[in-house]
């Protein structure tokens, strides 16, 4: 990739948005705005942090559990959701070598998630509505605790950017599978074969071994994109329920105990919301993984058959892990809570042990290697998922879960570990390497700035998971507010930590601003004056 290579090898200047193509504007776009939706985020996350401390003034614990409702949608869907399509509408095209195959459905997917959840965070900030975990049972329809008005803002938010996600679906494998015009006609169904892992799969065990049609981390973005579409689905026939039910409420109807089972409602929402956390995240992860060791290292990927096989793989684990999260509901069939709860959850140890493993071997191959930015992030997003998986693995044990459940250990150790640590240094790893990229090659502002941002952030973001634990162990639940203080050398604790990583995102944001400018964030909202197709299009002349 002679771009990137020139722009590894220290080409650099001052950024210029009018130089920039249109690809390069729309995924700016998207990392810019999935930034700034982190930091609302952030300082959510922080008030509630401080919160579970002593109580703010001006707060009152019907707008805590709204911030705590709206906290990790906007944390999953305007951030994270942003950041990764953005990249991954990018990345596919450049790693085929042949334009986007939409960049007006990439426009549309852009404004519907950022709309979307500007809507659905509202919701909450406004009426305050609080059902604490996104669509779960029992459906938020009394309205005699929440607003109607309010569920219906949160609802049509939700499905703005549900029409996005699938928006952004359909141009990931049309890019995949389509012929561009006046190219020699593709074969779209090898080609999505291919996509899916399928001939890593059918390399393991064959003499002849077939060419593989797309690269890795394609067939990753890939295959996390199944995942994203069930979910897409799953939580839009959700929230058409939730409205169905509102308007019985309304009309005076009660259908709670007429119209649907609630053990077959808790089941499909779980299998659908699960396909982001054990599913999608952990497939983009592994791809993301895999593409920055290459690109880092120069050299081709470790065991890549095995790689592929697993993504593969991951399918059937993704779609049958759920029931972990139903595991002390007592009416949740025992069958399912031993297969599907324990035991698939298990061999999730192996599936991403085998991502973790691929990706060092690639890097240790390599060495000796200059600790870039890119490579450091990649590093601390290998140990967030080293800490949070296993113990996500703990809670997916019958004993166990009777004792972790719903407290603070889940959403410590595991989930903030996972997201913060895991999840986001992987996603700031990219940023770095693409930043160059994305810009024409604009110089990073201070590199003392970010090594502050990789130690504040690494720090705490496992001190805040550790301390929640503590805290959770200690018998403090989760979605709860303690008033006597017995919890408080934990908060105190994990808020400090807390703040480490709001200062570490805020010196972050500011390194990347004074990058590129005011004028320069500001240029990529205008439209592109470059008149070639993309940077793909560049690259191949």
């Amino acid at each position: 990739m002679s771009y990137i290579n020139k722009l590894m090898n220290g080409e650099q200047g001052a950024f210029k948005s009018q130089t920039l193509t249109p690809m390069q504007k729309i995924t700016l776009r998207f990392v810019v705005v999935g930034l700034i939706y982190y930091g609302f985020s952030a300082i959510e996350g922080m008030m509630m942090r401080l919160y579970e401390v002593s109580p703010i003034p001006g707060i009152d614990t019907g707008h805590f559990f709204s911030m705590m409702t709206v906290h990790p949608l906007v944390g999953i869907f305007g951030s994270t959701y942003m950041i990764v399509f953005g990249a991954f509408l990018f990345l596919v095209p450049f790693l085929m070598k042949k334009p986007l195959w939409s960049i007006k459905l990439a426009n549309w997917t852009f404004f519907l998630i950022a709309i979307g959840t500007f809507i659905m965070w509202s919701a909450g900030f406004i009426s305050h509505y609080a059902p604490l975990y996104t669509l779960y049972w029992p459906l938020p329809a009394d309205f005699t605790q929440f607003s109607a008005i309010g569920g219906a803002i949160f609802i049509f938010g939700i499905a703005l950017i549900m029409i996005g996600t699938i928006a952004y679906v359909v141009n990931i494998f049309k890019t995949i599978m389509y012929t561009p015009e006046g190219w020699e006609k593709q074969p779209s169904g090898k080609l999505l074969a291919s996509s899916l892992g399928l001939s890593g799969l059918t390399n393991l065990f064959s003499k002849k071994k077939k060419e593989h049609l797309v690269s890795l981390p394609v067939a990753a973005i890939a295959r996390g994109s199944v995942d994203t579409l069930l979910n897409a689905v799953i939580i839009t026939a959700t929230g058409v329920l939730i409205l169905i039910y509102m308007i019985g409420a309304i009309s005076g109807n009660d259908l709670k105990t007429t119209v649907i089972d609630s053990l077959l409602y808790k089941n499909t929402f779980w299998w659908g919301l699960d396909l982001i956390a054990d599913g999608m995240v952990l497939i983009f992860v592994a791809g993301t993984w895999y593409l920055l060791a290459t690109l880092i290292t120069g050299k081709k990927l470790f065991m890549e058959n095995w790689a592929r096989a697993a993504l593969l793989l991951e399918l059937v684990v993704s779609w049958t892990v759920w029931s972990h999260h139903l595991m002390s509901d007592q009416a949740q069939p025992g069958v399912l809570k031993v297969v599907s709860g324990e035991m698939v959850t298990a061999f999730e140890l192996i599936t991403q042990g085998l991502a973790f493993f691929i990706t060092l071997v690639t890097l240790w191959s390599a060495r000796p290697l200059k600790m870039t930015n890119p490579l450091k992030f990649l590093i601390g997003g290998l140990l967030g998922f080293a800490l949070a998986v296993p113990a996500g693995i703990l809670q997916a044990d019958l004993g166990l879960n009777r004792i972790l459940h719903n407290t603070q250990w889940i959403i410590g150790p595991h989930v903030h570990v996972a997201i913060l640590v895991g999840l986001t240094m992987t996603l700031y790893s990219a940023i770095y390497f693409l930043f160059p990229i994305l810009t024409n090659g604009a110089k990073l502002y201070s590199q003392k700035l970010a090594n502050a941002h990789f130690w504040l952030h690494i720090l705490g973001g496992i001190g805040m998971g550790a301390f929640m634990g503590m805290a959770g162990m200690h018998g403090m639940l989760r979605r709860s507010v303690y008033s006597n203080g017995e919890f408080n050398t934990y908060m105190v604790l994990a808020a400090i930590c807390g703040s480490m990583l709001l200062i570490a995102f805020i010196i972050f944001f500011y390194n990347i601003l004074m990058s590129v400018g005011v004028k320069g964030v500001l240029g990529i909202f205008s439209p592109s004056k470059i008149k070639t197709k993309d940077l793909i299009s560049e690259e191949i002349k």
